[in-house]
């Protein structure tokens, strides 16, 4: 390794534990921290993001990168995809004026207190006035950043590099003509009530206990990380060696807590998983927020609602809650996870109407972002279009409007990489099956190295290091395909209903 590439990487060392730092005090706003403490933590944050910025966009990260001679690196080393990596987010991260991203954590974390209390209370009004700053921001931030056709495209490359809105929206039509058929087939034969066996006495601590027992099971490491409670479930890491995830219990209902436990360990693992050369470097992480959507996805959905998991897991949690399931066998437990229901609530949804969630948020944020829709008449716009895309409209703002925490921390141009999780998911998964028939016999018996095993050779282990689409190219031979996506929902849902 060359003087240069060493200095480069102590220095990338140093910007990325501050920014681990700046992540464990998020973490502590949101599991642990008094009430009490919001302003103080929120200054504090802006303290270190501005210092982390300065030093990431300061003349010595230009000149270390400089001096690297990238003509004695091969194109596909860690080293050569560090150096393209960290340069691309060298000329991103500078056109973002350092005071304005201190002010940014500074709103964000006032935002999120707020959030929590206007959720609580289900009073929009309490939250506007942040979010109507938020908006400002956030339009700010696409003017610093720069787009080439709408001002949407520069947030969604905050999270997935190389989307555009056209694409976001294109890729939804496909998805739309695809299953809204089946919605509306489905919709037409009335609730049968199938989902009932998930509604009873479920105890909290017995949730903990079975969930835990799943994550075990699927690779998650406990020593290398932990869970806790918040009010949105959430995956945190600062570094593969600590990865924690969160949870949120309705002691009558199983699902939110059971399921949401699945996903952030989906999350937990493709960062646990990156291989230890990339720790402490901007590869050190998930290549965008698609692709480790794709893993949650995967693991709470093909996988945890799947006949072969409760093969394997029903009867352990039937002698858990032997109450509500006692007189329910394993295929009505399992139509019961896979019932079609409009649900208010996002984190709630089912498979196949998940994605028109996503639809309404994105078309929300598009809306607010041009300045065609106000902040104050958001509420309003939101139940127009629960109303008119799922047939339901949210009693209060805690139903609505407020039920993400997404808004609160300034992530506008997040909520499409869950869609596109999606598809990647079943991309990923066929392919895996198609190289290892047997894993589906493995989920069978509770076993389930084989599918994290071929996740961590094709995608966990290399982080950052290739681009999204570059990733799955060499993980599945193609690009990103809606088709067995599409396919998937089809079949599942023609033969459950």
């Amino acid at each position: 390794m060359s003087q240069a590439l060493e200095q480069l990487r102590d220095h990338l060392a140093t910007i990325r534990d501050l920014n681990h730092t700046a992540g464990l005090l998020a973490w502590d706003q949101r599991t642990q921290m008094p009430r009490g403490g919001a302003s103080t933590r929120a200054e504090q944050l802006a303290t270190i993001s501005r210092i982390s910025h300065e030093l990431f966009t300061g003349e010595k990260t230009l000149s270390l990168l400089d001096a690297v001679d990238v003509a004695d690196l091969s194109p596909d080393s860690d080293d050569a995809r560090l150096i393209s990596h960290t340069r691309y987010n060298y000329e991103r991260s500078s056109k973002l004026p350092a005071e304005f991203v201190a002010k940014q954590s500074r709103v964000r974390a006032l935002a999120g207190k707020v959030w929590e209390d206007a959720r609580a209370n289900a009073d929009f009004s309490q939250f506007q006035p942040h979010l109507e700053t938020i908006v400002e921001m956030v339009r700010e931030q696409t003017q610093f950043l720069g787009y080439d056709e709408h001002p949407y495209d520069a947030l969604l490359n905050s999270y997935e590099r190389g989307l555009t809105t056209k694409q976001a929206l294109g890729l939804f039509d496909e998805l739309k003509a695809g299953t809204v058929p089946l919605v509306l087939k489905i919709a037409a034969m009335g609730d049968d009530g199938r989902d009932a066996p998930l509604h009873g006495n479920y105890p909290e601590a017995l949730q903990e206990q079975f969930g835990k027992k799943v994550t075990v099971r699927y690779g998650y490491d406990w020593n290398r990380g932990r869970q806790d409670r918040s009010t949105h479930p959430f995956c945190s890491n600062f570094g593969r060696n600590d990865v924690r995830i969160t949870t949120r219990f309705n002691p009558n209902w199983l699902s939110p807590a059971l399921f949401g436990t699945l996903h952030e360990t989906g999350h937990a693992l493709y960062e646990q998983n990156i291989k230890p050369e990339l720790d402490r470097t901007p590869l050190g992480r998930g290549t965008s927020l698609g692709v480790h959507e794709s893993q949650s996805r995967m693991w709470e959905n093909i996988v945890g609602r799947s006949r072969p998991f409760w093969e394997f897991f029903y009867s352990d949690l039937q002698a858990t809650f032997p109450e509500p399931l006692a007189n329910v066998d394993l295929e009505r437990f399992y139509r019961a996870v896979n019932a079609v229901k409009p649900s208010l609530i996002r984190v709630e949804a089912d498979e196949l109407t998940y994605n028109l969630h996503i639809l309404l948020r994105m078309e929300l944020e598009i809306a607010l972002v041009e300045g065609t829709l106000k902040v104050a008449d958001l509420p309003e716009a939101w139940n127009a279009k629960m109303q008119a895309y799922l047939g339901i409209t949210p009693a209060n703002d805690a139903e609505g409007v407020l039920q993400d925490i997404h808004w609160s921390g300034m992530m506008f141009g997040y909520f499409p990489t869950y869609t596109i999780g999606n598809v990647l998911s079943v991309q990923l998964f066929d392919t895996a099956i198609a190289q290892h028939p047997e894993i589906w016999d493995e989920m069978r018996r509770g076993e389930f190295g084989t599918l994290l095993g071929w996740m961590r050779e094709h995608i966990h282990q290399h982080g950052s290091k290739f681009l999204p689409n570059e990733l799955i190219t060499r993980a599945t031979g193609r690009s990103m395909d809606a088709a067995p996506y599409v396919k998937y929902l089809q079949t599942k849902f023609a033969e459950l209903y």
